[in-house]
């Protein structure tokens, strides 16, 4: 990415290399990938720097976005402080309602807007359940056939499903805010073996 300055300041940012004039000549594409940056930087053309520092996962955040800043001969790309997404679920509130910004039937405290520990809590609940759907079938056959048991490695796997999923909810359900939750799914290595806070759901071995 590449930027066109006059005069200090910047008039143009070029994404892909291509013919442009500036001034009254004519350059080709191919002085991006042949000449210096001294050169390009004569005629006004500078390499775009990105300064990510206030970039955040976005995931977790809302970012700005990105500006663009030409200091010191270079330009660089960068973004404002990122805003956290809500952790919690917005509700809706009486002067919301009263103003006639809330659909028709709704209460105060009803839910306008899920945060991140809804949904990340009913992506837990999905993942556990289709853990257990595979096995599910054990269990119907118990109940319908008077002399069938379930086997054992399978009840102890379905119980660790559920005790582990149980534990991750709370998980997120006690963190405080969203830099929280974001900790608690962060990967960390040691010796080799990659974890996260969180942990995560067993699964049933073969």
């Amino acid at each position: 990415m590449y930027a066109i300055v006059t005069n200090n300041e910047i008039i143009k940012i070029i994404t892909n290399p291509k013919s442009m004039v500036i001034g009254d000549v004519r350059y080709p594409a191919k002085i991006f990938s042949v000449w210096l940056a001294s050169e390009l930087n004569a005629i006004g053309i500078y390499e775009v720097v990105t300064d990510s520092t206030n970039f955040k996962d976005q995931k977790w955040y809302i970012n700005t976005n990105e500006s663009y800043a030409f200091a010191d001969n270079q330009v660089t790309r960068s973004w404002g402080t990122a805003t956290p997404k809500a952790h919690a679920d917005t509700l809706w509130t009486q002067d919301e309602i009263n103003d006639g910004d809330a659909p028709e039937g709704i209460s105060p405290g009803d839910v306008k807007t899920r945060g991140l520990k809804y949904n990340l809590i009913q992506t837990i609940k999905q993942q556990a359940s289709g853990l257990l759907a595979p096995t599910d079938w054990y269990i119907v056959k118990a109940t319908e056939v008077s002399d069938y048991s379930v086997p054992s490695n399978i009840l102890t796997f379905r119980a660790s499903v559920r005790t582990k999923s149980n534990e991750m909810e709370t998980q997120i359900t006690n963190a405080s805010d969203t830099p929280a939750l974001e900790t608690l799914y962060t990967y960390t290595t040691t010796d080799g073996v990659q974890s996260r806070p969180l942990g995560e759901l067993p699964t049933l071995e073969s």
